[in-house]
C-alpha cells in the first residue's frame, strides 16, 4: 500500500463564527470519516488540524514574516495521511473528508525508502 495525503483547504471565517453544536458536529463528522477509511479498506496513519492561518509565520529565503505566504480564501486547515491500495482508492476516500467550507487536495507521499 502507498501513502497519500490528503490536504484540508477551507475558509476559516464560518469556524470562527461556529457555536459549540456546530463544532461537534465537525468534529463527529471527522470520527466517522477516520472510521471509513478503514471500511474501505485504507489505514489512516495520522493526521492533525492545524492552527488558524494568523498563527503560521512564513520564511522565504532569509525573510521571516507573521501570517500565511499569500493571501487566500481558503487556507491549509488540516490533514490526513492514509494508505491506500493506488490513487483512486485513495481519492474514493478522500471524497468522505470532511470539508464543509472548501475541499481537499491528495498527493502521493513520496517513498524515500530506497
Amino acid at each position: 500500500m502507498a501513502k497519500y495525503m490528503i490536504l484540508i483547504y477551507e475558509q476559516e471565517a464560518p469556524y470562527a463564527a461556529m457555536d459549540a453544536a456546530g463544532e461537534q458536529q465537525v468534529m463527529e463528522a471527522h470520527m466517522r470519516f477516520y472510521g471509513q477509511v478503514g471500511e474501505l479498506g485504507g489505514t489512516m496513519v495520522g493526521g492533525e488540524r492545524l492552527d488558524s492561518s494568523a498563527t503560521a509565520t512564513s520564511i522565504r529565503g532569509d525573510i521571516v514574516t507573521d501570517g500565511p505566504f499569500a493571501e487566500t480564501k481558503e487556507v491549509l486547515g488540516g490533514y490526513y495521511i492514509i494508505e491506500a491500495r493506488d490513487l483512486d482508492h485513495a481519492l474514493e476516500i478522500a471524497k468522505l473528508c470532511p470539508a464543509l467550507f472548501g475541499g481537499v487536495e491528495v498527493r502521493p507521499v513520496f517513498d524515500m525508502s530506497g
